[in-house]
């Protein structure tokens, strides 16, 4: 692995609240369409499966007027994570494209965590996630080896960090100040935190690996979430891909919510985006290596955003779109 800068910037670890973050969170409300189509298979399959995430009511957002049609019976299911699954097995292999369509209204609220910057806020109330052990152990592109822990080590102890609240500050800076948001070449786009301590640049889920990766090394538990993003604008329109972002935990402030990637694109909302998710999202699952229900014949996920399909156990592409039109007055 290649060496990599430090962030200079001295952090200062007084806890004080934004003046331009609002006590109250915002709220935006749109109705949602997902469409994902699997073609035909190749001739002599015998076996088609069909899995797609399915946005999930839970503290920052409501799911209501959900509608599924599809051209085969399905059913849905939740898994260990509380990750709602739509799944098909047809009883016959299609002959014609498998077109599934989702509709629903949602209502995203800013995810706010006062305390993370205020020490005389309140604490998030999120009762006790019962996977926390889960968000202390490694992923598969998320490793916490020696090397890992001794560069997460060398960042808090550079920034004097003593509590998981500063420990996880210090990290959050450092991915901030030496990661750019780039997505040429290759390699990006896996949550590989290799890939993104060595080439210090690529998307989210590249930002999102080293935070979370760093965080478990020192024994702070951080998840994983994905979704998809909205433009700040009001409107309509398609959504062309997604967005994932991350939160930590200490018994000081329960679950604090950080979007480093949106930070390194937005400079004057870094100090925001510690503390913070805004509502101009929509989640689909948590969590990485995932195991579908039923489960996949293939490998784990790396993560659950778009439709996932298989024909003889292998996969297959699905055509996707997503649309989104705000509702009025919301």
């Amino acid at each position: 692995m290649k060496p990599f800068l430090l962030a200079a910037t001295a952090l200062l670890f007084t806890a004080a609240a934004p003046a331009t973050r609002p006590l109250a969170p915002r709220s935006r409300t749109f109705q949602l369409l997902c469409r994902a189509t699997v073609p035909v298979p190749a001739a002599g399959t015998k076996a088609v499966e069909f899995w797609m995430p399915v946005p999930h009511n839970d503290k920052s957002q409501d799911i209501q007027d959900l509608r599924i049609e599809a051209g085969a019976p399905y059913t849905l299911a939740t898994d260990q994570y509380g990750n709602q699954i739509l799944h098909i097995k047809p009883a016959a292999v299609p002959t014609a494209p498998l077109v599934v369509t989702l509709t629903a209204r949602v209502t995203r609220r800013e995810h706010l965590n006062l305390r993370a910057t205020d020490d005389h806020a309140p604490a998030e109330t999120e009762a006790r996630d019962p996977n926390l052990s889960r968000w202390l152990a490694p992923d598969r592109l998320v490793p916490l080896d020696f090397k890992i822990k001794a560069q997460a080590q060398e960042v808090v102890d550079k920034a004097g960090a003593k509590t998981d609240l500063q420990k996880a500050r210090a990290i959050y800076e450092h991915v901030v100040s030496t990661v750019t948001y780039d997505k040429t070449g290759q390699g990006w786009g896996r949550g590989d935190i290799y890939y993104a301590c060595d080439a210090r640049r690529g998307n989210c889920t590249d930002f999102h690996a080293i935070v979370i990766g760093y965080c478990r090394a020192l024994g702070i538990p951080a998840r994983f979430s994905i979704g998809l993003p909205l433009p700040i604008e009001r409107g309509k329109g398609e959504i062309k891909g997604y967005h994932c972002w991350a939160e930590f935990f200490t018994k000081q402030t329960g679950w604090v919510p950080v979007d480093a990637s949106e930070a390194a694109k937005n400079p004057d909302k870094r100090n925001y985006f510690f503390g913070a998710h805004d509502e101009n999202r929509v989640e689909f699952s948590r969590g990485r290596d995932l195991t579908l229900t039923p489960k996949q014949a293939a490998a784990p996920l790396n993560y659950f955003v778009y439709p996932y399909a298989e024909a003889d156990g292998q996969p297959v592409e699905v055509a996707r779109t997503y649309t989104f039109e705000d509702v009025a007055g919301r």
